[in-house]
């Protein structure tokens, strides 16, 4: 094989690894609005390996501490999680850091989106009373929406995580 090829296997091994644990991490936040401890640590593994095979680790630490600050100043303000601020940074681990502010950028964006998603489904899915919590549904989407329409109507945080995720995922499948 040459290394060519062999790169190409290798890149869309890792890009198939962090793409499952974003994946894990956007339904873990969606259902519990908590992403669990041991995504960002898989997350900055895998992207420290990258990053050290790529000889940028050490710009890689600066932006992934700059992401970190970031995030823990909008924590500090109330407007993102803890989870969502490790998720951030260990993001930044996984692509060039050149790449970084564009990410950070199309984070922001996708959550705006995020946002005006929930803003709709909050006017659509308004009742005059509260849903029969006693009857459960049967599918595992009618019960993520029933859950999801209980925390619009208490102006319940966003799975901000999914926002994240998404925006490194597109980073990533570009180049």
């Amino acid at each position: 094989m040459s290394e060519a090829v062999t790169s190409a296997i290798l890149w869309r091994t890792i890009f198939v690894a962090a793409a499952t644990l974003l994946a894990v991490a956007s339904a873990s936040d969606i259902a519990t609005r908590k992403i669990p401890d041991c995504i960002p640590i898989g997350l900055v593994a895998i992207g420290i390996a990258t990053r050290l095979a790529s000889h940028d680790a050490n710009m890689a630490v600066v932006a992934s501490a700059s992401v970190f600050v970031c995030g823990a100043l909008c924590w500090r303000q109330g407007w993102l999680g803890g989870g969502d601020v490790k998720l951030g940074a260990a993001c930044a681990w996984l692509m060039a850091p050149a790449l970084v502010p564009r990410f950070m950028l199309l984070t922001a964006l996708v959550g705006g989106a995020l946002a005006c998603l929930y803003l709709i489904i909050g006017w659509f899915a308004k009742r005059p009373h509260a849903p029969d919590m006693a009857a459960r549904p049967r599918s595992l989407v009618a019960r993520v929406w029933r859950i999801e329409q209980w925390r619009i109507s208490r102006q319940g945080s966003l799975p901000y995580g999914c926002a994240i995720a998404a925006a490194a995922l597109l980073i990533m499948s570009s180049g």
